[in-house]
């Protein structure tokens, strides 16, 4: 059954495209109550979906205590999956909370090449990884969407949905149409459509940085 728990291979629907076989990573950097194991299990699900045949999702740092970091992981991959050991390197890094710079090594975790997606009001110019010259770049107010959809919790947005949105922007593998089947899935109807929204604006405000950019 999909979403009742991740670490399964998972069988494909029929009609769905599929790609080359290559296994893609996500980590997602952030911290307690900000809702960064169920992004990982909306893209997990979205991906089956999708028709994807390998799908895994699963906390890999620390318990999910309010305001502590925390790292959940997604692995994606056109093949049963049978690696199920913690992520060293990343395809795509996907950050909540920008403060996390200043206490997690978020760079170690992503491969050269690869994309960062941070949830920030500045533009993605400020997050480049001197050591990462050919890693992509971009952010997005996602805090500020948060705020406009009402997507609270104790008066904090919670931001994990609308980087979905970043994601299927920078990412074609995963679409807008299958996050808002992932959401409905993991949602009741009124909270998937309204996370939805939030997806969609995100799709649209997210700023890009230079496609690559060389190491000065």
């Amino acid at each position: 059954m999909p979403g009742a728990f991740y670490w399964v291979c998972l069988v494909p629907l029929r009609g769905m495209y599929r790609w080359s076989g290559i296994m893609h990573e996500i980590l997602w950097h952030g911290r307690g109550g900000q809702g960064v194991v169920l992004a990982s299990e909306v893209l997990a699900e979205a991906a089956y979906l999708q028709g994807y045949r390998g799908v895994t999702s699963a906390p890999t740092f620390g318990p999910e205590r309010r305001g502590a970091p925390l790292t959940a992981s997604t692995r994606i991959d056109d093949e049963p999956i049978r690696t199920f050991s913690q992520i060293a390197l990343a395809d795509i890094v996907i950050v909540l909370d920008e403060l996390l710079f200043g206490s997690v090594d978020i760079g170690a975790g992503l491969r050269n090449g690869g994309i960062l997606i941070v949830n920030s009001a500045r533009p993605p110019e400020n997050f480049r990884l001197p050591d990462k010259p050919a890693a992509r770049t971009a952010s997005v107010d996602a805090a500020a969407i948060a705020r406009e959809f009402r997507l609270t919790v104790g008066g904090a947005p919670v931001v994990n949905t609308p980087l979905l949105g970043s994601l299927a922007r920078l990412w074609d593998r995963i679409s807008l149409a299958g996050i808002e089947r992932g959401l409905a899935f993991k949602m009741p109807p009124a909270s998937a459509y309204n996370n939805y929204q939030a997806v969609r604006r995100a799709f649209e405000m997210t700023v890009v940085g230079d496609t690559r950019h060389e190491q000065t």
